[in-house]
C-alpha cells in the first residue's frame, strides 16, 4: 500500500456518558478479527460479523444501562465505531470512495450502497416481521446504522429485497454492511494519493 494511503489506518476512540461507556479499536488494514463485548449477545454477534466481512481488526468494550433497555448501548456503539472509522479515514485519500454489496442470507437479500462522501445519510427500508431477536429490538439496527453513518460521514442505503426470519434479515444487512465497507475504503491502486471528489476534498 505505500504510496496509496498513509498507513497506518487505525483510530482508538473512547466515549463515556451517563448511559453508557464505550471503547472501539479498529484496523482498517486488519484480517478479520474481533473482540467484542457489548453486553447484548445478538449484537455481539452481528458486529464479529461486521469485523470478519469488511476484513477490519475491531475490539469494543461497552458497558451501557441494559437494566433500562439496549437502545443507549446499541446506539453508541454505532456512534464510536463511526468516530473510529471517519478517523482511521483521514483525508480519504487514495480509497475507492463507493462501494456496494448484495448478499443473501437463505430466504433474506440485503443490499447495501455507501460513499464514503463526507456527507452523512441513512436511507433505510428493512422491514422486520418480529419485534425481537432473542433479547434485541429489531428497530435498534436502525439507530445503530444511523449512528454509524452519521458519525463517520457515510451516505448508505440498506434495502431488503427478500426474507421473513429477523436474524437472517439483520445478519444480511450486517454482513452486506461490511462488504460494501471493505470495498469503499480499500486502496485503490489507480489512484494513488488521490482523494477521490472532483472537489479535492470529501468534507460535509
Amino acid at each position: 500500500m505505500d504510496g496509496i494511503v498513509s498507513p497506518p489506518r487505525r483510530a482508538e476512540i473512547s466515549r463515556e456518558t451517563a448511559e453508557t461507556a464505550i471503547r472501539v479499536a479498529l484496523d482498517l488494514d486488519g484480517s478479520g478479527r474481533a473482540e467484542v463485548a457489548t453486553g447484548i449477545g445478538f449484537l455481539d454477534h452481528m458486529l464479529t460479523a461486521l469485523a470478519r466481512h469488511a476484513m477490519f481488526d475491531m475490539g469494543v468494550a461497552a458497558k451501557g444501562d441494559l437494566h433500562i433497555d439496549f437502545h443507549h448501548t446499541a446506539e453508541d456503539v454505532g456512534i464510536v465505531i463511526g468516530q473510529c472509522l471517519k478517523k482511521a479515514l483521514g483525508d480519504k485519500r487514495g480509497i475507492r470512495r463507493y462501494g456496494a454489496a448484495l448478499l443473501p442470507m437463505d430466504e433474506a437479500l440485503a443490499e447495501c450502497a455507501i460513499d464514503i462522501s463526507g456527507r452523512p445519510f441513512l436511507a433505510w427500508s428493512v422491514p422486520f416481521a418480529r419485534d425481537k431477536v432473542g433479547e434485541m429490538d429489531t428497530e435498534l439496527f436502525e439507530e445503530f446504522f444511523r449512528a454509524l453513518a452519521f458519525n463517520a460521514g457515510i451516505t448508505m442505503h440498506m434495502t431488503l429485497k427478500a426474507g421473513t426470519n429477523a436474524h437472517h434479515v439483520a445478519e444480511a444487512c450486517f454482513k452486506a454492511a461490511a462488504r460494501a465497507l471493505r470495498q469503499a475504503t480499500e486502496p485503490d491502486p489507480r489512484a494513488a494519493g488521490v482523494i477521490p471528489s472532483t472537489k479535492g476534498v470529501l468534507e460535509a
